[in-house]
């Protein structure tokens, strides 16, 4: 794979792991559900705190996986709001990784997730605009 002069995001990630032997698949390679679940996760904390509550994932969108993550790999997620409705947010998710012994980072995959703010009756709330 060729290199490509790239750099994560200058913010901090809002999750931070290192790959495990118990996050592959029996030929030993990283599950790409394993990093959706991390992007997911990291999506959901950036809604729920913008939404001020509860909020769930209903989309993902234009999730293409560039390079593989390996076992010891740390993988960091970074995720944004860009933008907003009355009920939902959309939230740019990028993963990261940085292999144990060297400095650079590489993207391996990134999507938009969609999210929907909602009450104790799981019925759709109003959420705050963007800022």
């Amino acid at each position: 794979m060729p290199v490509i002069n790239e750099a994560p995001p200058a913010r901090e990630p809002a999750v931070r792991i290192i790959a495990m032997p118990a996050d592959t698949n029996p030929y030993g390679d990283i599950f790409g559900g394993w990093l959706m679940s991390l992007m997911d996760s990291a999506a959901g904390s950036v809604a729920a705190r913008h939404s001020k509550g509860r909020a769930v994932t209903i989309a993902v969108d234009g999730m293409a996986f560039l390079r593989p993550v390996v076992v010891g790999d740390e993988v960091s997620v970074f995720a944004e709001l860009i933008s907003v409705g009355n009920t939902s947010m959309k939230i740019a998710v990028e993963a990261w990784r940085r292999t144990r012994h060297d400095d650079r980072s590489y993207r391996v995959t990134k999507a938009d997730f969609t999210f929907v703010a909602i009450g104790e009756d799981r019925q759709p709330r109003s959420v705050p605009p963007l800022a």
